[in-house]
């Protein structure tokens, strides 16, 4: 099918220069296989084992290249990380979905660091307990209710570690990489149930950028404690603050009420210096909201946590940038399908993370060639003025003979002499996935 290339000339050159830093700057050991292998995976339709992958056009070495540059190539994750990071708008407000997924390797036996992990199941229509490794990432959205959400930074999450203190980490990274757009820019962290909790809010207290983050609906906070009376032992906490329990609750800071295209009749209330019992330093603001007030049967209320940055914004702002989160879900099975993150079989983790930098940055790849491609649909699809994900990557391949490759063309060689007959292979170290302490809390 014919596609038209809907270019300019900014956005042409802003997709080459990326091209080009991910290929002298992020790539090291092997950068001309490892770039090619990103170029296939955006051309690639249809590719049922890695070794397919070397059937594009794109990927101009033997099929057997690609193992072998994903084994002994090397990638600079901190530089493809500034990079992404560099990509975002130094003005305005930035919303950045933080979330947490599995990679499940079900059969793998030699893979250090698997672990025990909950994973969306399809048939299921719930999360199943799958083994595998468990990354967290934190994405950039820039547009609201699109399926695109490109990743800043990526990391696997050891057995010995959880995805809360990486996801803490990842976000105190950002703030550094942001300090100089700090006056003329706001960065918001929005987050799922999963990180609604005082072990990501107390040691992002003093961060710059603003939090958000869904709550349980059974949680019990505190509000701040009565002056000392002189005697006996000062008090951490004050009133009770039950979610549960409207009679707990007293008067709003900020309420509004308004109705909204996706959500209907909207309702916030607002309520500050609240804490949770087991870290009174930590104060937070809760947010109630309820939607589709106009239904008979209305939604589940809607409760977050809330911790502002250096500036504070109105109460139904704050509550739109929870809708920025939803995008990263879409974006990782586009990542999962398409993409091919999860269809190779290693042998050894740190190729798992190789791959999964090289996945990121063709999805990244994607996101800047959006203005440059116009809708390349099948003939039963609708058509689309705001290009999702596959569409792009269906008209993508129209770009190649605009924009290049620094790569360079494979040189001649000759006919390796392959493993030696009768040599025996070593047998790969196994290792069993571990199963970290699970919590009794119940789910929200």
């Amino acid at each position: 099918m014919k596609t038209t290339i809907r270019s300019t000339n900014e956005q042409l050159n802003k997709l080459i220069e990326f091209r080009q830093a991910v290929y002298q700057r992020g790539m090291r050991k092997g950068q001309d296989a490892l770039f090619e292998i990103v170029d296939a995976l955006l051309e690639r339709e249809q590719a049922r084992s890695v070794a397919e992958l070397s059937l594009s056009p794109q990927f101009r070495r033997q099929w057997s290249s690609v193992y072998k540059a994903v084994e002994v190539g090397e990638l600079e994750v901190q530089a493809l990380a500034t990079l992404f990071a560099r990509q975002v708008p130094t003005t305005g407000i930035q919303v950045y979905p933080l979330d947490s997924t599995m990679w499940p390797h079900p059969a793998a036996r030699t893979l250090k660091g698997m672990v025990y992990a909950p994973s969306p199941t399809k048939a299921l229509k719930r999360h199943s307990i799958v083994q595998g490794h468990e990354y967290s990432l934190l994405g950039w959205t820039a547009v609201r209710r699109q399926s695109w959400t490109p990743t800043l930074t990526i990391q696997r999450v050891a057995a010995s570690s959880s995805s809360m203190a990486v996801g803490v980490r990842q976000v105190q990274w950002l703030c550094q990489q942001r300090q100089a757009v700090r006056a003329s820019a706001l960065d918001v962290i929005v987050a799922d149930g999963h990180y609604g909790k005082v072990a990501f809010f107390a040691p992002l207290r003093k961060a710059p950028c603003a939090l958000l983050a869904r709550l349980r609906r059974d949680r019990v906070l505190y509000g701040a404690a009565a002056a000392y009376t002189g005697r006996g032992r000062p008090r951490k906490h004050g009133q009770p603050f039950a979610f549960k329990a409207p009679e707990s609750w007293h008067e709003p800071a900020e309420s509004s009420e308004f109705v909204d295209e996706q959500w209907g009749h909207v309702r916030l209330r607002r309520w500050n210096n609240l804490h949770d019992k087991a870290d009174a330093q930590t104060p937070l603001s809760v947010i109630l909201a309820e939607v589709h007030q106009e239904r008979a049967t209305p939604r589940p209320a809607l409760w977050l946590g809330y911790q502002p940055g250096h500036t504070e914004h109105p109460l139904p702002e704050v509550w739109s940038w929870f809708a920025f989160r939803w995008p990263i879900e879409p974006s990782i099975r586009f990542r999962k399908q398409r993409l091919y993150w999860t269809l190779p079989a290693f042998q050894q983790s740190d190729l798992c993370d190789r791959w999964t930098w090289l996945t990121q940055t063709a999805f990244w790849c994607l996101f800047l060639a959006r203005p440059l491609v116009a809708d390349c649909r099948l003939p039963w699809q609708k058509p689309l003025l705001a290009l999702t994900p596959a569409r792009v990557k269906r008209a993508y391949p129209a770009l190649f003979s605009a924009i290049g490759t620094p790569a360079a063309p494979p040189q001649t060689r000759g006919k390796s002499p392959g493993w030696p007959p009768g040599k025996r292979r070593p047998q790969k170290k196994r290792h069993k996935p571990l199963k970290r302490g699970w919590s009794s809390a119940k789910k929200p």
